[in-house]
């Protein structure tokens, strides 16, 4: 049954939760990300003219190839992250759908990074595992 966004954020959440730490690529890939610097991700949905909701903040804390942490939260200020993806909500419905991969997106301005972008071109195998996941999630968007 295909989960919701935006209503069933925190249920899509927690799906992506759990398919990155049963991903063994990601796991081999992510080892010794976020070992001694803050690899913790926010993931920034921003409205734009086909999603008018508020945005949507997903925190992702990983570390040594694990997810240790991943929930929606209703500020970028509520948790300490080391960087922000962030764009408007079409281009998330492109990357979630496979239409588009993380890098690719960047390259093409869909999307904005802020962090350190070595350490993101170091993992860039465990950044694009972990993004493509999203795209088994069975999703249906409300915009």
């Amino acid at each position: 049954m295909a989960i919701k966004l935006p209503s069933e954020a925190d249920d899509w959440i927690g799906t992506w939760h759990e398919q990155l730490n049963d991903n063994e690529d990601f796991e081999r890939a992510a080892s010794g990300w976020g070992v001694e610097f803050n690899g913790a991700f926010l993931f920034e949905i921003q409205p734009d003219n086909a999603y008018d909701g508020e945005p949507l903040y997903f925190f992702v804390d990983l570390i040594d190839g694990k997810c240790t942490r991943a929930r929606q939260i209703d500020t970028p200020t509520s948790e300490n992250f080391g960087f922000r993806y962030y764009g408007p909500a079409t281009h998330w419905k492109h990357l979630i759908r496979g239409d588009v991969n993380a890098a690719e997106g960047r390259r093409k301005e869909k999307f904005e990074l802020d962090g350190d972008i070595q350490k993101v071109l170091q993992y860039s195998e465990a950044i694009q595992v972990m993004t493509e996941n999203a795209r088994y999630i069975d999703t249906k968007f409300e915009y």
